[in-house]
């Protein structure tokens, strides 16, 4: 791990030279700082000065190309927390810990190291004696010093700028988006950000951030790249929020594929009496490393679906329950896959517990329930040969909470004491893992038997087509069951892990063995304290 939390990065090269540098600067930052990592850029700054002044960068498009090659550069140091500064003039968030520069920064080390220390106090009212370090930027520079760029004509600037997004787990493509609104306003920037029903449709919603946490990373990450800008941060639950109706706004920041909806805002407001926004267009940002069912462009549907068999919470600490075997509780709605990732686990090694078939066994002739069932809801439930109807039991609860709560406090009891016996028979196996593949295991509470939950999960859409395959219902139907059951939402907020069938099966494997190699290094980490 990098030793130190935070740190501030002064870059002085010319803003035409960062494009070339910008991986290798950062590559050796990373490795110093954990995040966040601060960059204050002064072109053509020496640091070796007996008082370096700070100063704003120039506001042009050279500015922008270097900013789109940092944090382009940053989405390959995965986890680091870039913010490139666009004006000093307030103490940062984050308390920097370390202060870096470039070694070939001209001057002797000892005056540069100073220098950075003066600089960083100045402008960011950083403590006069932090660490300086001069970074080894392994095949970073250039054999020569490249010619300095022309900044060219400055940026257009507006006194109020507006920008729409999601804004989940701020990535660079954010960043650079946010920077140019910085660039552009003057005065004040007015942020929606989506919420409600916008994000019904987004990929993997269940683990997109809450608003509330979502606006005070971009409220955070705003102050610190411009603190003399002021920032206001609204909740948007309509494609237009206050762009179509703020007689103040002047200009509208969008990307490639979101400029028609930048024309659709320009019609509404002409619609309403006000004059039309200016529309200023960011480039999309590539995404080198994403994978096969990920967008080409970085994106926040992408580092979503990173998240598929990781740890989102830490695992339940509970003294009662034994450490081996290791429980892991697997959940899902009707038409997830969750019985598919089941198998894939039982191939890995885990011993697998059925409660379905489980649930079979208390309703049978001489099993746990079969008595109280009958003597509860009569004879009529009964097949010719004695044996407890399904499909009647169920038509005569279904609908009725009551009547649903009296079945389920004769069959759920029942159904955990033979898991439990279950879980003896995998731990007298020496199953180190065993798997509680159970729809209603949140329902019955079940998660007091497991030490991790993992709930597989599917948008609704994809589930009421599965649903009508497979059992030949309806839509009205499928959509019926579905809205019985507790939503994605709700499994995901109790679950350590969450696992996502929508593609095909083979990505579908590959998060299952994600999800079953992070545990085995859980394991062997428990198991070495």
């Amino acid at each position: 791990m990098a030793p130190f939390a935070c740190g501030l990065l002064v870059l002085t090269a010319p803003l035409g030279a960062l494009p070339r540098r910008a991986a290798a600067a950062l590559a050796a930052a990373a490795g110093v700082v954990a995040g966040p990592l601060y960059v204050h850029l002064q072109p053509g700054l020496r640091l070796a000065a007996p008082d370096p002044r700070p100063a704003a960068p120039p506001a042009c498009p050279a500015l922008l190309r270097a900013l789109a090659a940092l944090y382009a550069a940053a989405a390959a140091q995965r986890g680091l927390d870039l913010r490139v500064l666009l004006g000093p003039g307030r103490r940062l968030a984050r308390r920097p810990r370390v202060l870096l520069a470039a070694a070939e920064a001209p001057g002797p080390p000892g005056p540069v190291r100073l220098g950075l220390q003066r600089l960083a106090a100045a402008a960011y009212g950083c403590p006069p004696r932090l660490p300086a370090v001069l970074l080894e930027e392994a095949g970073g520079g250039p054999e020569r010093e490249p010619e300095e760029e022309e900044p060219g004509a400055a940026l257009p600037d507006f006194a109020d700028v507006a920008v729409g997004g999601t804004f989940d787990r701020l990535h660079g493509a954010h960043r650079l988006l946010l920077s140019a609104c910085c660039l552009l306003a003057r005065r004040r920037l007015l942020a929606g950000v989506a919420d409600g029903d916008l994000l019904r449709h987004k990929v993997l919603m269940e683990l997109i951030e809450p608003y509330e946490l979502r606006a005070a990373k971009l409220r955070e990450f705003l102050e610190d790249v411009k603190p003399s800008l002021h920032y206001d941060i609204v909740p948007l639950v309509d494609p237009y929020g206050p762009s179509v109706t703020d007689p103040d706004l002047q200009c509208l920041v969008v990307s490639e594929e979101t400029h028609r909806g930048g024309e659709a805002v320009n019609k509404k407001r002409l619609e309403n009496g006000l004059p039309e926004l200016a529309l200023y267009e960011i480039l999309l940002m590539k995404d080198p490393e994403h994978s096969q069912n990920e967008e080409e462009k970085i994106s926040s549907s992408s580092l979503r679906q990173r998240l598929l068999g990781t740890l989102l919470r830490p695992p339940r600490q509970d003294p009662a329950l034994p450490s081996r075997p290791y429980v892991i509780g697997l959940t899902g709605g009707t038409g997830s896959g969750k019985t598919s990732i089941a198998k894939l686990l039982g191939h890995l090694g885990a011993f697998l517990i059925d409660a379905d078939k489980l649930g079979h066994a208390v309703y049978v002739p001489g099993g746990p329930a079969y008595e109280q069932v009958v003597a509860a809801f009569g004879a009529e439930i009964l097949n010719e040969d004695g044996t407890i109807n399904r499909k009647v039991l169920g038509a005569k609860v279904f609908g009725n909470q009551e009547r649903l709560k009296s079945l389920t406090d004769i069959v759920w009891p029942e159904m955990a004491r033979m898991v439990k016996e279950q879980i003896g028979e995998a731990g007298a196996q020496g199953k180190a893992v065993c798997v509680l593949d159970a729809a209603v295991l949140l329902e019955a509470g079940w998660q007091d038997m497991v030490h991790e939950v993992w709930t597989a999960i599917i948008p609704e859409e994809e589930a009421v087509k599965r649903i009508m395959a497979r059992d030949g219902l309806s839509e009205e139907a499928a959509r019926s069951r579905l809205q019985s059951q507790m939503t994605n939402s709700q499994r995901v907020e109790q679950s350590q892990v969450v696992l996502c069938t929508l593609w095909e099966p083979d990505v579908t494997r590959k998060q299952v063995e994600k999800a079953w190699d992070l545990l085995q290094q859980r394991l062997s980490q428990e198991h070495s304290l």
